[in-house]
């Protein structure tokens, strides 16, 4: 069992709800120029006072078998309608690899079978939804940090984008973290989940655990990792599919 994350604080809690609160109308965003600009500056301060109050290592908790949720939602998209991906779901995914690129020296790509030779991680941990309901699941995969290594991150990349097989829409989804959270040892990119192969409704072959935010983040058929700079000229600028409608980048619990 690895330590709790317990403390979370009066302000992160108040900054969170003010967040959660203002975005119960984010459809209307696009025709409130001043509630963008006091979300943006909520958010700066939320991740400010987060990187302050817990260590910069601090695991979420993690639990036993015993805890595991009866039956595990699935979150957002369960079947892409992309037809690449249908073709590789049908394979069972032999001829599918992860490819890694963007500011990193040593441009890659993966096959399931080379990702799981990796050295792996198993955590039991709970997934938070902005929605508003939770469930424990069971996590292997291996950590991103060890795909980090492999590929070489130069210097000038601040961000680990994902790209996504799934579209909402019209657009594909993608999302992005910070690379605190990418070396973070409980950050995966996790292939089985309850001790089986991950199934497509849960983000098959592979999906995004980054256990110290909302679930929202937790990007799911992650097709293509990109190491950036900036945001600029990808979707809206905002590093998400959600971000770009609203929601905070930072999605720290």
């Amino acid at each position: 069992m690895t330590p709790r994350l317990d403390r979370r604080g009066f302000c992160l809690r108040t900054l969170a709800g003010l967040g959660t609160s203002l975005l119960g109308g984010c459809d209307d965003l696009s025709g409130r120029p001043w509630l963008r600009r006091l979300l943006g500056g909520a958010e700066e301060v939320n991740l400010w006072l987060q990187r302050r109050v817990l260590p910069h290592q601090a695991l979420a908790r993690e639990y036993g078998e015993a805890d595991l949720s009866p039956e595990f939602r699935a979150n957002g998209s369960t079947d892409p309608d992309d037809a690449d991906y249908r073709r590789l779901a049908s394979g069972g995914f032999a001829d599918w690899r992860l490819q890694i690129g963007g500011l990193v020296e040593r441009p890659q790509g993966f096959s399931l079978a080379e990702l799981r030779a990796m050295p792996a991680r198993t955590q039991i941990t709970r997934h938070d939804c902005v929605e508003g309901w939770s469930c424990i699941g069971k996590w292997t995969g291996v950590p991103l940090a060890v795909l980090l290594q492999r590929v070489g991150v130069r210097p000038a990349a601040r961000f680990v984008l994902f790209r996504c097989a799934d579209t909402l829409e019209d657009s594909l989804y993608y999302e992005s973290i910070g690379l605190d959270d990418a070396y973070h040892p409980q950050t995966i990119l996790a292939y089985d989940m309850n001790g089986g192969a991950l199934a497509v409704a849960h983000g098959a072959p592979l999906r995004l655990r980054v256990e110290r935010q909302l679930g929202y983040k937790m990007a799911k058929y992650v097709m293509a990792v990109e190491l950036v700079d900036s945001f600029a000229g990808i979707g809206s600028g905002r590093g998400g599919y959600w971000e770009d409608r609203g929601y905070e980048w930072y999605a720290g619990i």
